[in-house]
Parts: C-alpha cells; sequence; structure tokens
C-alpha cells in the first residue's frame, strides 16, 4: 500500500483512503465542446478512436477540464473486432454497423484470436501515452465489451430493441452461440492483458446488453462468460481490479457478483443502500447517480452525491454516474459533479 499510488487505483484496490474517488462513464465525448468541434473535423469515429494522436487528445479532454480522478481510454468496445475478422464502421445518429453478421458456423471457425499488437497498436500506444501524462494524479483506465454484449452486436449486425436474431440463436442453435461467445471471451482476455501491459491500471468490462437477459438466460449466456475473462484475466495479472457494468442489472445484480470481479457498477434504477445489501461486503460498488440529473441545479446534484456516497459508506466506493454521460449535459454541471465529488466530505459535514 502507498499513498503515492493515484487514488482511484489504491481504492479499486480495497485500500482505505480519504474519499470515494470520481469519475464518470463516457466523460470524453459530446457534451464536451471541445470535443464536438474536434467531431466536426474528423467526422470518423473510428479514425477519433483508432488515430492514436486524436484518440489521446479526446481521452485527456475531460482530465484537463475536470480533473478527474480516473481517465479512460477513448475508444469502442468493437474496436478489437477488426483483428478477430469482423468490420464494422460507426455511423453517426445510426450507431455500429457490422459489415457481415456472424450467424454461421463456418464464419465462427474462421474467426481469428486477437492479437492486439498487431491489430490495435493505437490504443496500446494511447494508453502509454495516458499513463506518463497524468502519473500519479490520476487512474488509467482500460475496459472491454464482455461476450456477450460482443456477440449480440456481431450476430444482429447492429443496435437491437429486441434482440430477436441472437436470442433466436440463443433458444435454437445454443451450441453455435456458446463457441462464439467462448471465442470472444478469450480474445477478450488477451486484450484486457495488452491493455493492462499497456499503462491501464483498472479495467472495466461492460455487458451492456446483459441486462436484455432473463436471470435464467443470464446464468447460461452471460455470466460464464463474463466469469470466463475475469479467470483467465486474473491468472496472468491477479492484482489489476476489474470493473463489471450492465445497464438495467437491477434483476442480476446477486449475478454480478458472483463473477469473479472487484467492483460492480450499479445503474441509477438500484438505490445505493439496496445495491450494497445485495453484494457480499467484500464486493466493491461503483455509480450510481442518474445522468439525467446533472441537468438539474447544482444544489440537487451535491445533495444527490452525498446522498450516494453515505449509502455506500463502509463499501469500496467509486463514485461515478449509474450510465454515460448524456448528450446535451451542461458542462457547468459536469464541473460541479466532479468538484462536489471531490469535496463531498465537505459537503456531508456542513449537511450534519
Amino acid at each position: 500500500m502507498s499513498d503515492s499510488l493515484p487514488l482511484l487505483l489504491r481504492a479499486a484496490r480495497g485500500e482505505s483512503v480519504e474519499r470515494p474517488p470520481v469519475w464518470m462513464m463516457r466523460q470524453a465525448g459530446r457534451y464536451m465542446k471541445v470535443y464536438r468541434d474536434l467531431r466536426d473535423k474528423y467526422p470518423s469515429f473510428r479514425e477519433r478512436s483508432e488515430n492514436p494522436d486524436l484518440s489521446y487528445e479526446i481521452s485527456m479532454q475531460p482530465f484537463e477540464a475536470f480533473r478527474p480522478d480516473g481517465v479512460i481510454l477513448f475508444s469502442d468496445i468493437l474496436t478489437p473486432l477488426p483483428g478477430m475478422g469482423i468490420n464494422f464502421d460507426i455511423v453517426e445518429s445510426k450507431g455500429p454497423q457490422i459489415e457481415n453478421p456472424i450467424r454461421t458456423l463456418n464464419q465462427i471457425n474462421n474467426l481469428r484470436v486477437l492479437e492486439p499488437n498487431l491489430s490495435t497498436p493505437f490504443v496500446g500506444e494511447v494508453l502509454n501515452r495516458l499513463r506518463t501524462s497524468v502519473g500519479n494524479d490520476a487512474t488509467v483506465l482500460g475496459f472491454v465489451g464482455a461476450p456477450w454484449t460482443l456477440a449480440a452486436y456481431v450476430v444482429e449486425g447492429k443496435s437491437s430493441k429486441n434482440y430477436a436474431v441472437i436470442k433466436a440463436m440463443a433458444f435454437q442453435e445454443p451450441e453455435l452461440l456458446h463457441k462464439l461467445l467462448d471465442h470472444f471471451a478469450e480474445s477478450i482476455a488477451i486484450y484486457l492483458r495488452y491493455q493492462i501491459d499497456s499503462g491501464a491500471q483498472v479495467v472495466q468490462m461492460f455487458d451492456s446488453w446483459a441486462g436484455q437477459l432473463s436471470p435464467l438466460d443470464y446464468d447460461k449466456f452471460a455470466a460464464p462468460y463474463q466469469k470466463k475473462v475475469v479467470d483467465l484475466l486474473k491468472a496472468t495479472h491477479p492484482d489489476t481490479p476489474v470493473i463489471l457494468y450492465i445497464s438495467g442489472s437491477a434483476g442480476v445484480l446477486e449475478r454480478m457478483g458472483e463473477t469473479g470481479v472487484d467492483i460492480v457498477s450499479i445503474d441509477w434504477t438500484v438505490d445505493m443502500a439496496d445495491g450494497c445489501s445485495r453484494l457480499p461486503k467484500h464486493i466493491g460498488v461503483q455509480g450510481n447517480v442518474d445522468p439525467g440529473l446533472l441537468f438539474g441545479n447544482p444544489e440537487a446534484i451535491r445533495a444527490r452525491i452525498v446522498d450516494t456516497v453515505l449509502k455506500a459508506r463502509g463499501r469500496r466506493h467509486i463514485l461515478n454516474l449509474g450510465h454515460g454521460i448524456l448528450p446535451g449535459t451542461p458542462e457547468d454541471n459536469a464541473k460541479v459533479f466532479f468538484e462536489a465529488g471531490k469535496s463531498v466530505n465537505d459537503l456531508i459535514g456542513s449537511a450534519d
């Protein structure tokens, strides 16, 4: 244990800290004017995320503006797919578009095992530069998509409202889907190791669409592969904290805590006190302020942060939103969120 290490890393490891660290999911992005100006100049999302100079600049924008305790790589959960032989694009206002959706055994058998040093060297470069730039003033975070969510994208071919195509595969050809999920679990573990070796100190796994599964199907198609990723990673990098986030996770919260992760990120639909009571004491929590609250006034933001921190007291806690910050959020309110998070002890003291 060392006070010279950044706050978020110490908290994520379960060390005693002076206050909960604070960062935001999607903190680099559309709510910031500096990002929108850069997007206008470079309209291709893949260029912004795969050009190391641009990705580094965007990753640093919220750090330079607000000094959060965590700086997260600007990338996308689909970024490793081309390295496995699955090409995609991200179209503004439409989202991800998979070139050839994966729906046959032959396609799955032809997928390549990921070699991130060859297919995503820009990710390693950006993480290394971030680590050098922020030093111990912030923790560098890497992230990946979990197997189920990656499979949902590549089988559906795009974002979906009802996930009918992948659920048809799950219930008609489960062996096919399991083979795809297993491939993703192994490749994602390799990708996480690469991110950590390149400079990431804490990593987060997004299983964004696992909340669309019933608890029974979560146990079949999501949890085992989340756990496989964690087990493979911990075999080589046992000291790197892993966070798991699922949108709409209220029905599977206890199950998330059984996957081997160190921290469960709770969305805003669950009261923080309830979330803590449903998870074992050794599991940390992250979250879970409603991102919509950042359209409110500063007093409401501060009050909600105090409420959240008090309810998570006694737990390993990373203050965050319960989902990504929303486009159109006033930058001044993002600033209030970060400043209130950093001064939460004073806010609690004045409330007493």
